[in-house]
């Protein structure tokens, strides 16, 4: 699911069509399709499979096969539900829909809810554990002895996954999707796997300007994907390795943080509300996301002889704060993961010199309220403190 492909295939694909002439100087270099007129292809050949195919889904909790699919022609409508059938419905399955601006167009994906998961939901640049089954969709020219019609291709399943897929490579429509389910539950077994439940579960119908386009080694060009997904787990990412993860540089809180530099992918950029010194970078790529000048990695470090225990203190092991304080781990009783203090806000003590105005060189002190009260504006994200270098 590597987002690799994207941009690669978008500067290479030109080279993927040549003509078989003899001579090297005379080739022949098909350009992209135009992006609008691909979508509105993809919208129809998706629409007319959900009106025209229903779905049957495995109910076996804890098992392997649980939310398992298999999506077939409708023969019988009378007994045999259009997977159209369930778009907005008030119960699961529920088949719903997104708009994605992206390459200058607005395109639409379905995703058809199976279960929503019963945990917590990642953002669309973290790590996700999860199952799923992919295939393409192609249409098949009609014949004299028969009219055309849509067909699905198997090119990759994984039924055990045992590393994430990080969402900020990954294809565009896994990260448009991902943050709309949760996790479940997971218990280990006595021969060491894993039983997972209540986890989030669905059907992702990708128009191909969101997933591979111009195609890659096992999928021809301008195909729709079709995932059946299993979501189990997360794993929270720093993209920036600023020591703050990405879901807490989501300044709004909408579980989507992006980056609309690439005019190319963005030609009408908004403003992007996750970006704190409107440098046009977002927070979650930033090295310095409120602009002062500072490292957010040097203003989230911990003061020398503040990490560990120190005069019978516990200050915590990391070197950096967390963004809140972190209590200790019952499940790990050798190991004290306590953190009392998060990253903290401008300071609020008494002045170094009360006598003179505060600077960088007469600062307040720290007190234990300003690295624990909430709502706090953390020090990284405020650029008058420290003082904005020159």
């Amino acid at each position: 699911m590597n987002k690799f492909k994207y941009y690669f295939i978008l500067l290479l694909a030109g080279i993927a069509t040549v003509s078989c002439n003899k001579s090297d100087d005379d080739v022949t270099v098909e350009p992209l399709r135009d992006y609008q007129e691909q979508f509105n292809t993809d919208n129809a050949n998706i629409e007319e499979y959900l009106s025209t195919n229903y779905i049957t889904i495995t109910q076996n909790p804890g098992a392997t096969e649980d939310q398992d699919v298999v999506i077939d022609s409708i023969t019988d409508p009378t007994t045999q539900p259009s997977i159209m059938s369930y778009l907005n419905s008030a119960t699961f399955p529920k088949l719903l829909s997104k708009n994605v601006d992206l390459d200058g167009i607005t395109y639409k994906m379905y995703y058809l809810v199976l279960r929503e998961g019963t945990g917590t939901s990642p953002v669309n640049t973290d790590g996700v554990l999860a199952a799923y089954k992919g295939e393409y969709m192609t249409r098949v020219a009609k014949t004299d002895k028969a009219p055309t019609y849509l067909k699905t291709t198997f090119f990759e399943e994984v039924k055990f996954p045992q590393t994430s897929v990080d969402l900020y490579t990954a294809i565009v429509g896994w990260g448009e999707t991902f943050p709309e389910f949760k996790t479940g539950t997971s218990t280990v077994q006595a021969d060491g796997s894993i039983k997972y439940e209540n986890f989030g579960a669905a059907v992702l119908f990708i128009p191909s300007g969101l997933g591979y386009y111009a195609g890659n080694a096992s999928i021809p060009a301008y195909c729709p994907l079709i995932f059946n997904v299993k979501f189990y787990n997360y794993k929270r990412l720093d993209h920036d390795f600023d020591g703050v993860f990405d879901y807490q540089e989501d300044i709004n809180g909408d579980r989507y943080v992006r980056d609309f530099r690439n005019t190319t992918l963005y030609p009408k950029a908004p403003v992007n509300p996750d970006d704190t010194d409107g440098d046009g970078i977002p927070d979650f790529l930033d090295s310095d996301d409120d602009g002062d000048g500072f490292t957010t990695f040097y203003e989230v470090s911990k003061q020398t002889g503040q990490i560990g225990i120190v005069g019978g203190v516990n200050y915590g092991l990391s070197t950096y704060f967390p963004w809140d304080p972190i209590v200790d781990n019952p499940l790990t009783p050798n190991t004290d993961e306590t953190e009392p203090r998060g990253i903290p806000r401008r300071p609020t003590g008494a002045l170094t010199d009360e006598t003179k105005a505060e600077s960088a060189a007469n600062p307040r002190k720290y007190i234990d309220a300003d690295y624990t009260d909430n709502p706090r504006l953390r020090i990284h994200l405020d650029k008058t403190y420290p003082l904005k270098k020159q």
